[in-house]
């Protein structure tokens, strides 16, 4: 019945915290995104916003899986990211005090119901990104329920838990406790209910605090699995965020384990004693050994990112680098991943048509270069589409159509550059009128990053096609030029203009809102 009583605790309490974050997650919407994007700039606002994010949705796991993903897309440099990693360790000692203050000090049990039902009734009633405060809310009152099962579970095997054999304060001992919270949190998967099934241990005596505070430790090294799981598959960089992230936790631990006792004097210098005294000091060395860590790396965060570097060195530089594994399930970030790989698709597509306009014929290694363009194409077109199985809001659809729409046009633009029309080499060493004012138009627009401004190139040499043509085809009806000579011309100036509009059209689906997304397709 005891042991029942705990395990159901500590489900309630996880059910509760998965609960809470997912609504408090969906609920904010791409709004964490965006502000995880604008906050962070180097790695002491990546640390201010980990660490806000990850107290906000009560997840170190979430922020820094996000924060993989991020980086798996581009959207994030590494030594970015390493400040959101250690901020994210700083945030998710939040949990600890949550617990410990209102989790023991304020008995929550009794309107936890309450809590939940009110958060079931919000839930029903309100519609779209509102309905998921509802969730958080029943979540909130579910971790609270698990917290009471939790602390009535240990107080029932307090006197069955024997722990003494390693109460003793050789390094020894505190790595075998250090090793059962590594091991607690690798089990729940879930270092915020190791810490509560840990406070509530020590509530009810089960544990002292120096055993708790050494199981603290180990927890901060469990959670590091499912970054690290999270990274497998994933571009160089993103795994260079999951190693960072390791790196850390367990710098912070051999940092922690010979400090245990003098950390846990300073937690505990405000208590006057009890066990609800005691939560709170493990709370406080939970939240001291993090910040310990944080003020050696962060100022050395540049030797930490080269180090890291060097142990995993970038090999791939395709531009479906951005694709892995890690980015497919987060949504806008995956088509913002999709869409930075067609930008370098377009780019590689630009530089080739530089080459054949200086060259005039595609080479072997021309052939290769656009063979391995078209693979990463189908790569990214099929990435889109598992996206697509996926439920979207009317803005992603949107903006997989958009994306959709440019690998059509990237598609088309693969077709004309492996068929340069045959007067392109001809005219390259003769400078032919008709041909040779389309050639710095073209070239200039290869160089575009502007849709606008594409736009304008492309009309411009859809013009200049449309009078060159007639021009040619009355020159040779009036016998002032060959016929063969004419079409060859022609066929010249429509490949110009063609490849000028699927560029043109390429980037202006990779740069456009969707909704201000215009014809032509």
């Amino acid at each position: 019945m005891v042991s029942t009583q705990l395990l159901g605790g500590l489900g309630l309490f996880l059910f509760g915290m998965v609960t809470m974050t997912d609504g408090l997650k969906a609920c904010a919407g791409d709004a964490l995104r965006g502000l995880l994007l604008r906050w962070v700039r180097g790695p002491w606002s990546g640390l201010c916003a980990g660490a806000f994010l990850t107290a906000l949705v009560q997840s170190s796991t979430a922020t820094t899986v996000t924060t993989i993903g991020f980086v798996s897309a581009g959207l994030l440099r590494f030594p970015q990211a390493l400040g959101v990693v250690f901020g994210a360790n700083l945030g998710t000692t939040s949990t600890g005090w949550l617990v410990s203050l209102l989790g023991f000090k304020v008995s929550l049990g009794s309107i936890a119901g309450p809590l939940v039902l009110a958060g079931v009734v919000l839930r029903l009633l309100l519609r779209g990104r509102s309905s998921q405060l509802g969730t958080a809310l029943a979540g909130f009152g579910l971790l609270f329920l698990g917290i009471d099962l939790l602390q009535d579970g240990m107080a029932g095997i307090a006197t069955h838990l024997d722990l003494s054999a390693y109460a003793g304060a050789g390094l020894g001992n505190r790595m075998i406790l250090v090793g059962l919270g590594a091991l607690l949190t690798v089990v729940v998967q879930s270092s915020s209910a190791a810490m509560a099934t840990t406070l509530a241990a020590v509530g009810a005596g089960a544990l002292s605090l120096e055993q708790a505070a050494a199981m603290a430790i180990g927890q901060n090294v469990g959670t590091t699995l499912t970054a690290a799981l999270a990274a497998l598959g994933a571009p160089t960089a993103a795994r260079r965020t999951a190693l960072a992230h390791v790196l850390f936790n367990l710098f912070t631990a051999a940092l922690a384990v010979p400090l245990l006792p003098s950390l846990l004097w300073l937690a505990n210098l405000p208590a006057s004693g009890g066990a609800h005294d005691a939560a709170l000091a493990l709370a406080a060395f939970h939240t001291l050994f993090n910040v310990l860590g944080t003020a050696v790396l962060l100022p050395a965060h540049r030797p930490f990112a080269a180090l890291l570097e060097r142990l995993l060195p970038e090999h791939d530089t395709t531009a479906t680098r951005f694709l892995g594994a890690a980015v497919a399930t987060l949504g806008p970030v995956a088509q913002e991943a999709a869409r930075r790989a067609l930008l370098e698709l377009r780019a590689e597509c630009a530089g080739v048509a530089t080459i054949l306009l200086s060259t005039g014929l595609p080479t072997e290694r021309v052939r290769q270069q656009l063979d391995r363009i078209e693979l990463g194409l189908g790569d990214t077109r099929a990435f889109l589409g598992r996206l697509g199985e996926a439920a979207q809001s009317p803005a992603e659809c949107a903006r997989q159509a958009s994306l959709l729409h440019s690998t059509e046009h990237l598609s088309r633009l693969l077709g004309r550059l492996r068929e340069p029309p045959r007067a392109l080499q001809q005219t390259a060493a003769s400078h032919d009128p008709l041909v040779a004012a389309a050639r710095p138009a073209l070239e200039t627009l290869l160089g575009v990053a502007n849709a606008t401004t594409a736009a304008e190139r492309s009309a411009w040499l859809a013009e200049h096609r449309r009078t060159e043509r007639r021009r040619a085809l009355d020159a040779a009806a009036h016998r002032q030029l060959d016929v063969a000579v004419a079409m060859d011309r022609i066929d010249a100036l429509v490949w110009f203009d063609q490849l000028a509009y699927h560029l043109w059209r390429s980037l202006h689906h990779l740069q456009a809102e969707p909704a201000k997304a215009a014809t032509p397709a």
